[in-house]
C-alpha cells in the first residue's frame, strides 16, 4: 500500500521540489538555465545613472526654455539690400552692432518718462563689437551719440511706412522711426560694411550683469558727484554694480570735458574691467556662471531672428573666452566739432575714412600703419586695357631725367571727402614732387593720371608713388602737367587699392588699466 501523499518518481531524476531547489526547470540542462538576479550594486548604480541624465536633460530644457523665452526679436535691417552670405556665426568673421536703448518703458521709466524717448527709442551707446574668424582679435569701434550722419531710407517693419532718408541727423536717432533695423542700416552705409547681427539691452541689462558678476572695478581720478546721473565715487577705484554701474555709464558730464567723448572713454574703460574680470573668474568656461549671465542679460535683450537662438549666443560667448586681453582694442571713431554745430560731432577726415577702409580690410587695428594689398585686382575690362591681357603692375621707375621739384602736378579731389586731396598733394610733396597741389572736383567713381603734352614720362612715376595702375594713365590735351583725378575707389590711404591702419584710433586694449579724468565741474569737495 502506498501513503496516499506518496509522489512516483522515475528512476534517477529529481523531484520537482529538487528542481525547484536547483533552480532548475525539469529536464533542463545546467547551461541553459536563466541568470541570477543583478547584484544589488548594480542595480543602485543604474538607477542612480538613470536618475541623473533625467534630472541633467530636464534641467538643461529648462534653462534653453527659459532663456529662450526672454529673447525679444526684430529684423536686422529695415529695407537695405545685403549682398554678401549670412555669416558663420562658429567660424567666420563676426560683427555684431551693440547698442544701449534710451526707452522708458516698463522697468526703465524711473530714469524718464516716455516723452523722453519717442517711436522706437534712440541709441544711447552704440559699438561695433567686431570677432576675427581665428578668433585672435576683437575690437569694439564707438560711435558717438552726438555724431550727424546721413540716415538712408528705412521702413518700419511693423507698420511698412517708409521714411525718407535724413541728412546731417545725429547718429542716435536713426533707429526712432523705423526700429534697429534702421540704425543697421546707417552703420552699415556710413562704414561700408554688412553687419552681421546686432544686439541691443536696456538701462535694466547694466544693473543686472553687474550683479550677476559681482560688481566691476573702476578708477576716477578724483571723488566724483554727478547729481543728473546719481553716480557718486570717492578718488581711487571702487567696484560698482547695480545702480551705480548704470551711473557710471550713463553719466553724460562725469569724466574728461564734460562731453560725450569722456563718456565713452568711461564706457570703454568700464567694459575693458568687465572683460579682465569675466576672463580671471573663469566665466566664460564656467557653465553655471554663463548661465547666470546670459539669464541676467537676456531677460533685457533685443536680437535679430540669426542670433534669437540659446545655441548662438553660447557659441558667440565660447569665441571670446581665449582672447588674448592685448588683442581687445576699444576703438574711437575719429571726429570733432561739427562745422554746423559745435555742439555736435563730425568725421574727421581722411583718417575716419581710413578706418573704415582698414575695418573692411580686416586689419588689426592693435598695430597702427598695417596695410593690406587689394582684395582682387581690376579686370582688364573694368581697368580699361586692352580685353585679354592683364595690367601690368606698378615698379619702381628709374632714375628720372628730369627734376620732381620742378614738375607741374595737381590733385583733382573727385573723392567728396573733405581733406582727401590734401592728403594725396602731402603724398606727392613727400615724394619729392614738391610743387603738388590740389582742389575739389566733380565726384567720379574712378581714379585716373592724366597728363599734357611733354609729361609722358612725369605721369607713370607719379601713378607709381601712389600705386595707381598704369591701365589708369591716359594722356589728355587739357592738361597742363600731371593731373591725379581721384575718385570713390581711392577714398583712403596714400596707396591705390592698400587700406592701411591709421594711428590713435585704439584708445586702450583690455589689458589696460586706466582710471578717468573726472570733470572739474563735478569733482566732489
Amino acid at each position: 500500500m502506498r501513503r496516499r501523499d506518496a509522489r512516483v518518481q522515475e528512476p534517477g531524476t529529481l523531484g520537482a521540489r529538487g528542481a525547484a531547489r536547483h533552480g532548475e526547470a525539469p529536464g533542463t540542462p545546467r547551461h541553459m538555465n536563466a541568470p541570477k538576479g543583478l547584484p544589488l550594486w548594480l542595480k543602485v548604480t543604474a538607477v542612480t545613472v538613470s536618475v541623473l541624465l533625467v534630472a541633467g536633460i530636464a534641467f538643461a530644457a529648462y534653462w534653453v526654455i527659459r532663456l529662450q523665452s526672454n529673447i525679444s526679436k526684430a529684423p536686422l535691417s529695415a529695407g537695405a539690400t545685403r549682398t554678401e552670405a549670412a555669416a558663420n556665426d562658429a567660424t567666420d568673421r563676426l560683427q555684431i552692432l551693440i547698442l544701449g536703448s534710451d526707452t522708458r518703458d516698463g522697468k526703465n521709466s524711473q530714469y524718464g518718462s516716455t516723452q523722453d524717448s519717442t517711436g522706437y527709442g534712440q541709441s544711447d551707446v552704440m559699438m561695433l563689437l567686431d570677432i576675427s574668424a581665428d578668433n585672435k582679435r576683437v575690437s569694439l569701434t564707438s560711435f558717438p551719440r552726438d555724431l550727424l550722419v546721413n540716415v538712408p531710407s528705412c521702413t518700419d517693419p511693423k507698420t511698412n511706412t517708409v521714411y525718407q532718408p535724413h541728412s546731417n541727423v545725429m547718429i542716435n536717432s536713426a533707429m526712432a522711426e523705423a526700429g534697429i533695423g534702421c540704425a543697421v542700416d546707417t552703420v552699415n552705409k556710413l562704414t561700408g560694411l554688412q553687419i552681421d547681427h546686432f544686439m541691443m539691452a536696456d538701462f535694466n541689462a547694466v544693473k543686472e550683469l553687474s550683479n550677476a558678476v559681482g560688481g566691476v572695478n573702476v578708477c576716477v581720478s578724483d571723488a566724483v558727484y554727478d547729481p543728473d546721473s546719481g553716480l557718486r565715487l570717492p578718488q581711487g577705484t571702487s567696484s560698482v554694480q547695480g545702480e551705480q554701474a548704470l551711473a557710471f555709464l550713463r553719466t553724460r558730464h562725469g569724466f574728461g570735458d564734460g562731453s560725450d567723448l569722456g563718456r565713452i572713454q568711461a564706457q570703454q574703460g568700464f567694459l575693458s574691467s568687465l572683460t579682465r574680470k569675466i576672463k580671471s573668474d573663469g566665466t566664460l568656461g564656467n557653465p553655471q556662471s554663463l548661465l547666470s549671465i546670459a539669464d541676467a542679460v537676456t531677460k533685457n535683450l533685443t536680437v535679430d531672428e540669426g542670433l534669437a537662438s540659446v545655441q548662438s549666443l553660447l557659441t558667440i560667448g565660447s569665441r571670446l573666452k581665449d582672447v588674448d586681453l592685448s588683442k581687445v582694442a576699444f576703438v574711437s571713431v575719429p571726429t570733432q566739432p561739427a562745422a554746423v554745430d559745435p555742439n555736435r560731432l563730425e568725421l574727421v577726415q581722411p583718417q575716419a575714412t581710413q578706418l573704415f577702409a582698414a575695418m573692411r580690410a580686416n586689419l588689426d587695428l592693435t598695430t597702427p600703419g598695417a596695410t593690406a594689398a587689394p582684395s582682387a585686382s581690376p579686370s582688364p575690362a573694368a581697368s580699361g586695357a586692352p580685353s585679354g591681357s592683364a595690367a601690368p603692375a606698378p615698379s619702381a621707375p628709374p632714375v628720372p631725367a628730369y627734376d620732381k621739384a620742378l614738375q607741374t602736378v595737381t590733385v583733382a579731389d573727385g573723392t567728396g571727402i573733405a581733406s582727401r586731396g590734401k592728403e594725396i598733394a602731402a603724398a606727392l610733396v613727400g615724394g619729392g614732387f614738391t610743387k603738388a597741389a590740389h582742389f575739389l572736383a566733380a565726384a567720379v567713381p574712378k581714379t585716373v593720371v592724366y597728363y599734357g603734352a611733354g609729361y609722358a614720362d612725369v605721369a607713370p612715376d607719379v601713378a607709381n608713388l601712389l600705386g595707381i595702375p598704369a591701365s589708369q594713365v591716359e594722356p589728355s590735351n587739357g592738361i597742363v602737367g600731371v593731373q591725379v583725378y581721384i575718385g570713390s575707389d581711392f577714398d583712403s590711404g596714400t596707396k591705390y587699392g592698400v587700406a592701411s591702419v591709421p594711428a590713435d584710433v585704439v584708445k586702450q586694449t583690455a589689458g589696460d588699466v586706466k582710471c578717468q579724468a573726472v570733470n572739474p565741474a563735478l569733482v566732489a569737495r
